[in-house]
C-alpha cells in the first residue's frame, strides 16, 4: 500500500504535461489591489488619451465659467487624483492682471475639484445610477428610474429669452408655447444651475449629435449631475465614434442640468420651483427643479424647430419609415393616434419615431434613439418595442416586483406616462444611418373620437396645410354622472409644444417639398365608427394596416372617390380588403340626425381652434393663407 501510495504522490509530484493540464501561472506583478484594479482596465494610447483628455477638460471648464472672464472650475477625470486647486490660478492671474473684481475672488467652490464623468458607456453609467436611490436592474437587464416629483414634462414652465435676435423671429402670439423671459433672468438661473452641478463631487458630460444629415449635423454637449440623464441622452442623442469624439471641439449648443436643484420663486418669471429656459443667442439651456429626462429631448427639438428653418430645412414632429423600394412615408398624430404603432411596421425598415427633417438631401433623423410609452405594453401589441426593453433601456417610473424584478406594465401607480428610451438600434429593422429619400406619402392620423371623419381620405395640397396646421386628434374624457364625451385636442403641427415660428411657417414649407417632390398627403381616422364614443366601435387596427398598405402599394392613387360634405374630404369608394360601408361614416350611423348634428359640431371646432391663425400673413401676400382657410370645413 505504502509503495502505492509513493507510486501515487511520485506520478502527482512529476507529472507529465501531456497528461494533464497543468493550471498554475506566474505571479501578478500588482503589488496591491489598487494597482491589480489599474491592470484591470485597458486603456489604448495613454499619452494622447492623456491630451486629449486635457483638452475635453479645458472645454468642459468653459462651458462651466460662471460668466465670460472668469475661469471654469477646475475639473479632472474620474481615473485622475485631484490636481492643482483652481485657487491658485486664480491668484496668479488676478496678480498679473491687477483687476480688482470681487466677482473673482475664491470661494468654497474653488477650494475643491470636480470629477467629470465624460462620455460613459451603459455599462459604467449602470454601476453610478445604481447608487442613485430608486434605480434598479429589472428581469430584462433594463434599468428602472425615477424622474421625482414630475413625471411629465413642465410646458408652462418652459421659457425662451426675448432679446434682439429672437423679438421679431418667434411666434409669441395667441397659442403659441414660447413663454418669453429676459436675459438676465436666464443667467440668474444658469448661474444656480452652474454653481449647484460646480458643488458636486462628480458630473457626467456627453458630447454628442443631433441630425442623421451630416450635412447638418448638430454638436450638443449636456452636463448633468445624474447617471440616470447622461445615459438616456446617450440613447436619445447620435453616439459618435472615437473618431469624431476625439475631434469634437466646441459644442454648438449647451444643457446644464441641474434639475434635482430648485429655482428661487422669487426671482422675476418664476412661477414654481421648476424653470426650463431656452436661450438661442447664447445657444444654451438650463434645467431646475425638474428630473423628467423628457424635458432635455424635447429642449433640442425646440432648438432645431428653430435653427433647421433657418437653412431651409423643414423640422417635423413625425414618425418616418421606408419601404424595400426606398419609399418613405411621414407619420403625424398626437398621443393615441398610433405613429409609434403604425410607424414601427415589420415589414418596413424604421428611420424614427419621434422627431425628423427634411432636407434637399432627403428625410434624416434627429435622433439617435426612440422614447416610447409603456403603459399597458404587451409582447403581443408592440414586439419590437418589447423586444427593446433590456440592458441598456432606460425605464422610467414604472413598477416591478422587487422580487422578480419583473415590470408590471399596467400599474399606473407613479404615472401613466411610464416610458422606455433605448438605442434605435435596438429596433430589430431600424435603417442605419437613420436616412431616406425624400417622402412618397405623408400620412395625418387622427383618432376621432366624434366618429365622423372617414377611415381614409385624400387630401389636396391646401388642406394638407390646414389639418397640418390644425393637428386634431379627440381624447375621451373622463366619466361625469355616466356621461362619456369626446372632447377634441388641437396641437398646431401635430407638436405646438415644440414650435419657435409660427406654424404657418412649417406648413409653408410643408406644401413646398410636397409640391416639389410629388409627395402626397393622406389624413387617416383611427378613432370610432358607427358613432361616437361609448356608441360606436373603434376602427379596427387591421383596417387601418390594411390601409396603410394600399397607400404604400400606390392602388389608392387610382381609386374612385367621393367627396364629403362640410369637410370637403375625398373618400375611396373601395379598399381591398375593408368592408366599403364603414369608408363613407355616414353609411355605418344608424341615427343619421345625430350623425349630421356631431358633424357641424366638429366643423365648429376646427373653426373656432383656427381663428388664432387667421391674421398670420405668409409671405407678402394673403392669398395663401385665404386658402388655406378655404380648404377648412365649410
Amino acid at each position: 500500500m505504502a509503495e502505492m501510495m509513493g507510486m501515487t504522490n511520485g506520478f502527482a509530484l512529476n507529472k507529465s504535461p501531456d497528461v494533464c493540464h497543468d493550471d498554475s501561472a506566474a505571479p501578478i506583478s500588482a503589488k496591491s489591489i489598487d494597482e491589480l484594479f489599474l491592470l484591470q482596465k485597458k486603456y489604448f494610447n495613454s499619452s494622447l488619451r492623456v491630451a486629449s483628455e486635457n483638452n475635453k477638460l479645458n472645454s468642459i471648464s468653459s462651458t462651466l465659467a460662471p460668466f465670460a472672464g472668469r475661469n471654469g472650475p477646475k475639473l479632472v477625470t474620474k481615473d485622475l487624483q485631484k490636481g492643482v486647486q483652481r485657487l491658485k490660478a486664480i491668484a496668479t492671474d488676478h496678480a498679473a492682471k491687477h483687476v480688482e473684481l470681487p466677482s473673482t475672488l475664491p470661494d468654497d467652490v474653488d477650494l475643491k475639484s470636480t470629477a467629470v464623468l465624460y462620455n460613459l458607456s451603459p455599462a459604467d453609467l449602470y454601476e453610478y445610477a445604481l447608487h442613485e436611490e430608486g434605480s434598479f436592474v429589472t428581469s430584462t437587464g433594463a434599468l428602472a428610474t425615477l424622474s421625482g416629483a414630475r413625471t411629465g414634462r413642465s410646458p408652462k414652465d418652459k421659457r425662451v429669452v426675448s432679446d434682439e435676435l429672437t423679438a421679431n423671429e418667434l411666434w409669441w402670439e395667441a397659442g403659441s408655447p414660447n413663454i418669453e423671459m429676459d436675459e438676465h433672468t436666464f443667467l440668474v438661473n444658469r448661474e444656480r444651475a452652474v454653481d449647484f452641478l460646480t458643488s458636486l463631487d462628480k458630473v457626467f458630460v456627453n458630447d454628442q449629435f443631433l441630425n442623421w444629415d451630416s450635412d447638418h449635423r448638430l454638436k450638443v454637449r449636456i452636463i448633468s449631475a445624474r447617471a440616470y440623464h447622461s445615459l438616456f441622452m446617450h440613447n436619445m442623442c447620435i453616439r459618435p465614434t472615437p473618431e469624431q469624439l476625439e475631434n469634437f471641439g466646441t459644442p454648438d449648443f449647451t444643457i446644464y442640468n441641474a434639475g434635482q436643484f430648485p429655482c428661487n420663486r422669487f426671482t422675476h418669471y418664476m412661477n414654481s420651483t421648476t424653470t426650463v429656459d431656452l436661450n438661442l443667442t447664447r445657444k444654451e439651456m438650463v434645467i431646475l427643479g425638474t428630473q423628467y429626462a423628457g424635458e432635455m429631448k424635447k429642449g433640442l427639438f425646440s432648438l432645431m424647430h428653430y435653427l433647421m428653418p433657418k437653412k431651409g430645412i423643414l423640422s417635423l414632429h413625425s414618425g418616418c419609415n421606408m419601404g424595400n423600394e426606398g419609399d418613405v412615408n411621414l407619420f403625424f398624430g398626437l398621443s393615441g393616434t398610433g405613429k409609434t404603432t403604425l410607424s414601427t411596421d415589420p415589414n418596413r425598415y424604421l428611420i424614427g419615431d419621434d422627431e425628423h427633417c427634411w432636407s434637399d438631401n432627403g428625410i434624416s433623423n434627429i435622433e439617435g434613439g426612440c422614447y416610447a410609452k409603456c403603459i399597458d405594453l404587451s409582447k403581443e401589441k408592440e414586439p419590437d418595442i418589447w423586444n427593446a426593453i433590456k440592458f441598456g433601456t432606460i425605464l422610467e417610473n414604472v413598477v416591478f416586483d422587487m422580487h422578480t424584478r419583473e415590470v408590471d406594465y399596467s400599474d399606473k401607480s407613479i404615472t401613466e406616462n411610464t416610458r422606455a428610451s433605448y438605442p434605435i438600434e435596438y429596433i430589430q429593422n431600424a435603417k442605419i444611418p437613420c436616412v431616406g429619400p425624400h417622402p412618397k406619402n405623408v400620412i395625418l392620423l387622427a383618432c376621432d373620437a366624434f366618429g365622423v371623419l372617414p377611415p381614409v381620405s385624400k387630401l389636396t395640397l391646401t388642406q394638407t396645410m390646414y389639418h397640418f396646421i390644425s393637428g386634431y386628434t379627440a381624447l375621451v374624457a373622463g366619466t361625469e354622472e355616466g356621461v362619456k364625451e369626446p372632447r377634441a385636442t388641437f396641437s398646431a403641427c401635430f407638436g405646438a409644444a415644440f414650435l419657435m415660428l409660427h406654424p404657418a411657417k412649417y406648413a409653408e414649407m410643408l406644401a413646398e417639398k410636397m409640391q416639389k417632390h410629388g409627395t402626397t398627403a393622406w389624413l387617416v381616422n383611427t378613432g370610432w365608427s358607427g358613432g361616437s364614443y361609448g356608441v360606436g366601435q373603434r376602427i379596427k387596427l387591421t383596417y387601418t394596416r390594411r390601409i396603410i398598405d394600399a397607400i404604400n402599394s400606390g392602388s389608392l392613387l387610382n381609386a374612385n372617390y367621393t367627396e364629403t360634405p362640410i369637410f370637403g374630404l375625398h373618400v375611396p369608394d373601395a379598399v381591398e380588403g375593408i368592408p366599403s360601408e364603414i369608408l363613407h361614416p355616414e353609411n355605418t350611423w344608424s341615427d343619421k340626425k345625430a350623425y349630421q348634428e356631431t358633424l357641424q359640431k366638429l366643423a365648429g371646432l376646427f373653426k373656432s381652434n383656427f381663428k388664432k391663425f387667421t391674421g398670420y400673413k405668409i409671405g407678402n401676400s394673403s392669398r395663401l393663407t385665404e386658402e388655406i382657410l378655404a380648404a377648412g370645413p365649410k
